[in-house]
């Protein structure tokens, strides 16, 4: 049954609807796709190389066996070697090469280092199962990035050089391990990326790379809690980090820039350690406020103010726990992932001479998705470092490198062009 006309709701007439078409082609009308990012990303990956990914391919037929006769991609072996699959494997980080000996990392633009310790820990223990849960998850992931147009395995080197030998009862030892494996690969030259582990590795992490170098270090520090009171609970733990670090002779406790700072976690001897040094709190309203963009550019001022390089440290619980659930210390109201990302990104992209990445506790975690999240946070700092040609920007300022006691070069000596191996 038609409706009579006065029933409709509008007119069908196209005199009547010709206003009405003109302003929906208006309002449908795309913009040039020539603009967008996608079309430009689609683009630019033509011209990235592919050479190690076919090399890669090549050793793994080498390493694992070629597949059975009824496989029809003939690059697949019949053991699970590289990048593929993500489900199988011995999982290093992002599926690189294992640096067994560790004289090798040397030879890499940059070197993975777990640090399972959680002794520093006031609250719920479980991070030093963080590097596990990190490289367990990171296999999900390819070494290449479409928006940014980045490849991780054509672009540079990375080797996974295993854990650092902790000592779970004493937290003085551990932090002399954790020191002398950050020397020893800072001064190889290759750039030490960090996986705790509690956030009181911060200190012994930039003490090694500070004993290395006659020159001033700044630090970005990602977090919700300060962490810079002098002692917790009669110790230094992982709400101490940057009292220490500050106190070392080439690290300014005044380009010490601390951004997501805020709620109800902030012990005031931290506040009060922070007015006394003179640090830099921008906190997560600050953020809000100010937009991404202002907040990189005013750390960045901050944190390289007459200094020679520059640390980053991430706490994964400075992101909302309700996207990180598996962190010791959960709060609420931090930083959105896509915010925390772009952050981080925007920092490394001025250069910086290492990463510690903390805080994942894996007991706590749903689905992987914090120790996704911290995956997320090393790949996207590296790539921001190879998209802007920062990489290895750190090693003309390593002027005091650790000498190993006589007999560990084993005959070797460190070099920086050396044969790279196969894989990311």
């Amino acid at each position: 049954m038609f409706l009579h006309d006065r029933d409709r709701s509008r007119s069908h007439n196209p005199v009547d609807l010709k206003g009405t078409i003109a302003a929906r082609e208006k309002r449908q009308h795309h913009p040039d796709l020539t603009k967008l990012a996608g079309w430009k990303a689609m683009h630019l990956e033509k011209n990235l190389p592919e050479g190690r990914m076919e090399e890669e391919r090549q050793w793994a037929l080498r390493m694992g066996l070629t597949g059975a006769d009824s496989i029809e991609d003939k690059s697949i072996p019949t053991f699970a070697r590289g990048e593929l699959p993500h489900f199988a494997g011995i999982n290093t980080f992002l599926k690189a090469p294992y640096a067994e000996d560790v004289l090798e990392v040397a030879d890499y633009d940059a070197t993975v280092l777990g640090i399972p310790f959680d002794g520093g820990t006031t609250y719920r223990p479980g991070t030093r199962f963080g590097p596990q849960g990190v490289r367990k998850i990171s296999a999900l992931y390819t070494p290449y990035n479409y928006e940014i147009g980045v490849d991780l395995r054509e672009q540079m080197t990375l080797c996974d050089a295993g854990d650092v030998f902790t000592i779970p009862a004493n937290i003085e030892k551990s932090f002399d391990q954790i020191s002398r494996a950050v020397s020893h690969v800072f001064s190889s030259g290759s750039l030490p990326i960090m996986i705790g582990g509690d956030h009181s590795i911060g200190f012994p992490c930039v003490r090694g790379i500070a004993e290395c170098t006659s020159k001033k270090i700044g630090i970005v520090h990602f977090d919700r809690h300060a962490d810079i009171q002098e002692k917790d609970l009669d110790e230094r733990m992982h709400t101490t980090p940057w009292f220490h670090s500050t106190n070392l002779p080439n690290v300014p406790a005044t380009n010490l820039v601390q951004i997501g700072i805020g709620g109800w976690q902030v012990p005031r001897e931290a506040v009060k350690v922070a007015r006394e040094r003179n640090t830099n709190i921008i906190t997560m309203g600050d953020m809000e406020k100010m937009g991404v963009d202002k907040t990189i550019e005013m750390a960045l001022e901050m944190a390289w103010k007459d200094v020679d390089m520059v640390y980053m440290s991430f706490d994964i619980d400075s992101i909302d726990c309700g996207f990180v659930p598996g962190t010791g210390w959960p709060e609420p109201g931090g930083f959105l992932p896509r915010e925390a990302l772009a952050l981080a990104s925007g920092i490394a992209a001025e250069g910086i001479c290492g990463l510690e990445l903390v805080e994942v506790s894996p007991p706590y975690d749903t689905s992987d998705i914090t120790a996704l999240m911290g995956t997320r946070v090393i790949v996207d700092v590296l790539g921001a470092l190879v998209s802007n040609g920062k990489l290895g920007a750190h090693k003309k300022f390593i002027d005091k490198p650790v000498s190993l006691p006589h007999g560990e070069f084993n005959g070797r000596r460190w070099r920086n062009d050396g044969p790279h191996k196969v894989g990311v």
